[in-house]
């Protein structure tokens, strides 16, 4: 299956007509609480669903720096369609961003389920009580023959009613050298797995982020693709989860209150007060405050594009993804409260799409990396304080034996030896093995490769 590079001019033209769709739904959705399987479909018919999958394994082949502009495109629409879809859109660029460097089969595999429709992801990592930084997990992995055993709770498990598969991760408390963090692949309708209908919040209320529950959710060591010390910042996890999703996370907050800027311009120019000096100063505040984010995003791209991501330590990397991601989502609520004052009642009204807006911007400062976490962080870090361990160790750009065992060094902070252990391979995950693919879904997948999952807790 091959698919074909299109010009970003051209996903921008396909963006801007999904995003004039999506805002027409959106309010039932928004008022249902009920995920947007009719804009997935469309989404999925456009391609975008494929847009980080490379043109060469069947999609179109579409680099980080595209799907900022797409997804802030689209979100101007309907932000919570958009964020679902950012959870698949990020790590299938991730993949090919990797599979681009390595060239490995298993890796390019999942990437042709994506292409092709099979394969929707989900990221699950929040949990209550966590701090959601790619440290730590509440979620246990006890080991038994062959991989380990998964009991544990996720929250916020955004695309859930929808993925056929997705990542979490796990804390091993029995590995050699003290606990690790593992970072797992499972099937959604593996034996275990059970989503709890919990979703009942302010906003991006059609994002459906139920919880997600684990009950000895068999992973075989295969399927855990990378582990680091508890604790720890991780360079692999900067270079692919940090770069790539806190980027698209920015970019879905800015499409949102640009579309709310949109949407408030017009209704000013409509009533003949585009020429108050009131209204051009918060216009002029809100476009300067969105052409901020706009930069910072496009500088993000820049570094990942060039790897100098961690050219000043891992640390430092992941302040600099932070600070993406806090610029876009802090501007975004900024921008919403400012209209306010010149939409007036009409904010405070569900029968237009405003107050929807406002709402679902709240959530920007809570996604992860938080705004409180941010902050300190970026402020330890331009003091010069270490806040964690890290651990060093670069994406290779060849595996000789991708089915073999690599050492790894690990770079401790506590002043002890580091020690060598068998390393994961985050940026080669194994496919699906072929008895946990759903082949209840084929009946969608012919049109739009997703399908209604039934969740709840009964």
């Amino acid at each position: 299956m091959t698919g074909t590079s299109i010009r970003r001019d051209e996903l921008l033209a396909i963006a801007d007509g999904l995003a004039a769709t999506f805002a027409e739904r959106a309010a039932a959705h928004d008022r249902d609480a009920t995920f947007p399987f009719d804009n997935y479909a469309d989404l999925a018919d456009a391609g975008i669903l494929r847009l980080t999958v490379p043109a060469e394994l069947g999609g179109l082949g579409a680099g980080l720096g595209d799907v900022v502009a797409v997804l802030e495109r689209l979100a101007t629409g309907d932000g919570a369609t958009v964020l679902a879809a950012a959870m698949h859109i990020s790590p299938v660029g991730q993949w090919a961003a990797v599979w681009r460097r390595t060239g490995d089969e298993r890796l390019a595999d999942m990437l042709r389920r994506a292409a092709d429709g099979s394969l929707v992801w989900a990221a699950l990592t929040a949990e209550a009580g966590v701090r959601n930084t790619m440290t730590d997990a509440r979620t246990s992995a006890t080991r038994v023959k062959g991989g380990f055993l998964l009991n544990g709770r996720k929250t916020f498990a955004t695309n859930s009613a929808v993925a056929t598969d997705f990542s979490t991760t796990a804390r091993h408390d029995d590995a050699d050298g003290g606990p690790r963090l593992l970072l797992c692949q499972v099937s959604m309708r593996q034996d275990g797995v059970q989503v709890h209908a919990t979703w009942n919040a302010l906003g991006m209320r059609a994002t459906r982020s139920d919880d997600v529950e684990f009950r000895d959710v068999f992973v075989p060591d295969e399927r855990v693709v990378h582990s680091l010390p508890v604790g720890s910042l991780d360079r692999r996890v900067l270079e692919t989860v940090w770069a790539w999703a806190m980027p698209c996370f920015g970019a879905v907050y800015t499409g949102i209150a640009a579309g709310a800027l949109d949407w408030t311009v017009a209704r000013l120019v409509r009533s003949g007060r585009a020429e108050d000096p009131v209204v051009q100063d918060v216009v002029g505040e809100c476009r300067i405050q969105l052409e901020t984010s706009r930069a910072v995003l496009a500088r993000h791209v820049a570094d990942v594009e060039a790897g100098r991501l961690a050219e000043h330590g891992v640390q430092a990397g992941v302040a600099r993804c932070a600070t993406t991601k806090y610029v876009a989502a802090t501007n975004a609520t900024q921008v919403l409260a400012r209209l306010v004052d010149v939409v007036g009642g009409p904010a405070y009204t569900r029968d237009l799409p405003f107050e929807r807006m406002w709402r679902d911007v709240q959530a920007g400062p809570i996604m992860p990396m938080g705004n409180l976490a941010a902050r300190r962080l970026v402020g330890a870090d331009t003091l010069g304080i270490a806040t964690r361990p890290s651990t060093a160790e670069r994406l290779p750009r060849h595996h000789a034996e991708p089915h073999g065992r690599e050492r790894r060094r690990v770079v401790r902070g506590d002043g002890r030896q580091p020690h060598e252990r068998p390393a994961g391979v985050l940026e080669e995950p194994h496919p699906v093995p072929e008895q946990h693919r759903d082949h209840r879904h084929q009946h969608l997948v012919e049109r739009t490769g997703v399908e209604a999952r039934a969740g709840g807790d009964g």
